[in-house]
């Protein structure tokens, strides 16, 4: 196994979606003091680590992602010094916390690109990517153009608002296209690694980084961006040996090569993460019609690729997903976190996922969220005024709450044996007391279809897992009795004529 910070090990992810979490001074907006707030709550749950999504100074045209200042925290949110308060309570609590670096590009208010619109040249006319002539074609590249004294088009990363910064191109095919050892790219490189320095210094424990794998651009197979991450990875291991990357790539055998410790499965991408929680018919539907098998090979050929590199992630959703809750719903969802809590990998849950928030239906886009927008809706805490999220009136929240009678809240969940956070913490204990279950142990699967069946192993210890998200009770031929049951949800399955018949709608672990 590759050298990764200890910590991660038994990393747990809560992902905080800031502007929505807890609004500590009655404004309608999610602040970083609210965060510290709730710290012994993420805690409870059982999470020692936490994502949390962009808080540094911005236009909020994509919400955060849209850099404008990767030194200062968002007033909004609140200073500099809360936000190293923050790191210091995350640790007091002993866990960790990583910060949303967003490196690809910035907001078109950053001062660096203001600086490089200008005709004359200067110390950021390359910090970009611009083309020696407006009118010339950017086929397969999004762009902006007649914006400026300067003459060319600028290369967008996402939105229009959001211009590419210039890591070089792997393979060069105009002038205009700067390789990755030109000066402009490497300083560009070198102020990124700047910003990372100046938050670990402060006591940041890492990053997870947005589109990790398009930085270096006109590189197909990845070459170009492997490298260079591989030289932030040196970096790391240098200065910071104990800082954890993560990478928004969503292809682990390309970015644990390139020296990320982590890589997410995302809803985009060929993994198939979607035919388990988000399609038509999920695998964890109750309707028993879907089909894990292609996830299954899929994930296989990456873990045997990557595992003595790093972890693959399989999150619960995050801010750009539709929420679990929107189609999975009661002991579906039970049994989708007795996958998510007994994979390898470190696993993320999304704030709010752990007590079945739904997906806010018809709302109209708040800061570039568009059909994102019903999934970053305000943490409901309880059943006191705007779900406890805020005192502000309620048109002045960030996103309109979900406005059900029967929305779930966090306190009636916590006094709710039976609840979905209930089960979440129990699964997150489980894993915490049996190092088989950690992100790291070894996987086999051993039968797909339903139910799902796989062994995880570490040492002298191999649990077997059996998952029947199904209504229907299901059989699996096999000669070899179960072991010690130590976990089950809806009863537990059992060796019985020459098999192992699972209950309908069941979760169970055995040890073997």
């Amino acid at each position: 196994m590759s050298k990764h910070p200890d910590w991660l090990d038994n990393a747990v992810f809560y992902e905080i979606y800031p502007q929505s979490f807890f609004d500590s001074n009655g404004d309608g907006i999610g602040d970083i003091p609210g965060i510290i707030n709730k710290l012994d709550y993420i805690a409870d749950l059982g999470c020692n680590a936490i994502w949390m999504n962009p808080c540094f100074v911005s236009p909020f045209l994509d919400a955060g992602y849209d850099v404008a200042d990767y030194y200062k925290v968002a007033p909004r949110y609140g200073t500099n010094d809360d936000l190293i308060r923050l790191f210091e309570e995350v640790h007091k609590r002993r866990m960790h916390i990583i910060l949303d670096l967003v490196p690809g590009h910035t907001s078109w208010e950053h001062p660096w690109f203001k600086a490089s619109m200008k005709a004359a040249r200067n110390e950021y006319t390359d910090r970009y990517i611009w083309t020696d002539d407006l009118w010339d074609s950017l086929t397969g590249y999004g762009f902006l153009r007649g914006i400026s004294e300067r003459e060319g088009s600028v290369i967008v990363n996402f939105f229009s608002h959001q211009p590419a910064l210039n890591y070089g191109f792997y393979k060069p095919e105009k002038p205009w296209q700067q390789p990755m050892d030109a000066e402009g790219p490497q300083k560009t490189l070198q102020a990124m690694m700047d910003v990372m320095r100046f938050w670990l210094s402060r006591g940041c424990d890492g990053f997870r980084v947005d589109m990790a794998g398009s930085l270096v651009k006109n590189d197909q197979e990845g070459k170009g961006n492997i490298a260079l991450w591989q030289k932030v990875r040196a970096f790391l291991d240098e200065e910071f040996p104990e800082a954890a990357i993560i990478s928004e790539w969503g292809e682990p055998d390309k970015s644990l090569r390139g020296g990320f410790h982590m890589d997410f499965l995302l809803h985009f991408g060929p993994s198939h993460y979607n035919d388990l929680f988000r399609c038509d018919e999920p695998y964890f539907s109750a309707r028993g019609k879907g089909n894990a098998a292609a996830f299954v090979e899929k994930y296989m050929e990456y873990y045997n690729k990557s595992k003595d590199r790093g972890l693959i992630c399989i999150p619960s959703g995050n801010h750009d997903m539709d929420r679990l809750a929107r189609s999975l719903h009661g002991d579906e969802l039970k049994i989708a976190f007795a996958f998510l809590l007994t994979m390898p990998g470190a696993p993320y849950i999304y704030y709010g996922d752990e007590i079945g928030m739904r997906y806010v239906e018809g709302l109209n886009s708040v800061e570039g969220g568009y059909k994102r927008t019903g999934s970053r809706s305000p943490m409901q805490w309880d059943d006191s005024k705007n779900a406890g999220f805020s005192t502000a009136p309620e048109e002045k929240l960030y996103i309109p709450l979900d406005n059900a009678a029967d929305r779930p809240t966090a306190a009636a969940q916590m006094a709710d044996p039976n609840s979905l956070r209930s089960e979440v913490k129990r699964l997150i204990n489980m894993r915490m007391q049996h190092p088989a279950l950690q992100n790291y142990s070894e996987i086999k699967f051993v039968h797909t279809g339903y139910p799902l069946m796989y062994t995880r192993s570490s040492g002298d210890e191999t649990l077997l897992v059996i998952l029947n998200p199904s209504a229907e009770e299901h059989k699996v031929d096999c000669c070899k009795a179960l072991g010690t049951c130590i976990y089950q949800l809806n009863g537990s399955a059992r060796y019985e004529d020459n098999g192992i018949v699972v209950p309908a709608q069941s979760a169970s672990v055995f040890v073997i």
